[in-house]
């Protein structure tokens, strides 16, 4: 069976034309279209947590997208959360790329490994300073930093309930792990 590749402009064409619609639970990963998986209470409740912990701290320093698309060169994924760069649009003409992106965080439970893996790898390919997984399987935040072209992360810290966590890029934001968990 043949698979067709799109590039991310022919995914926001079709977007653009109705072909893909909000009802389409779809991400464009690796030139692939692939269905995302659902969202259960737990998963759900994290992204909110996320939400109402970072989004507080970063008014007139950052943007916060919940589940809201990136643009990558060969993926348009919509992570969990993202903080962006500021900007006087809020992103109207174009998604978040790469240089705007300060934090991408996955919460992840049935989507595990495909977050260790697949996006792990695509994020630090792109250059994405700095990865976050809100592991719910083993109760724990992943912090992934230091992007290096061959899809790997120069360092991984695992923190668990009693941690906190900063953004690099955004220095006094802090997030206790229990918040999110």
């Amino acid at each position: 069976m043949a698979i067709t590749r799109y590039s991310v402009d022919d995914y926001e064409e079709m977007i653009r034309l109705g072909v893909l619609t909000e009802n389409d639970r779809v991400e464009l990963i690796r030139g692939e279209i692939i269905a995302k998986m659902p969202i259960g209470p737990r998963h759900s409740a994290s992204i909110k947590r996320l939400n109402q912990v970072i989004g507080p701290q970063i008014p007139g320093r950052a943007i916060l997208g919940i589940q809201d698309p990136i643009r990558l060169p060969d993926s348009e994924p919509e992570p969990d959360l993202s903080v962006v760069r500021e900007r006087a649009d809020c992103y109207e003409t174009g998604h978040p790329r790469p240089p705007d992106i300060f934090l991408i965080a996955e919460v992840s439970d049935s989507s595990l490994d495909d977050d260790r893996t697949i996006k792990r790898s695509i994020y630090a390919e792109a250059g994405i300073a700095e990865y976050w997984i809100v592991n719910l399987v083993d109760d724990c935040l992943e912090v992934y930093r230091g992007p290096q072209p061959d899809g790997t992360y120069r360092e991984m810290r695992v923190l668990r309930r009693g941690d906190v966590a900063d953004i690099l890029a955004l220095p006094g934001v802090a997030v206790a792990v229990a918040e999110i968990l």
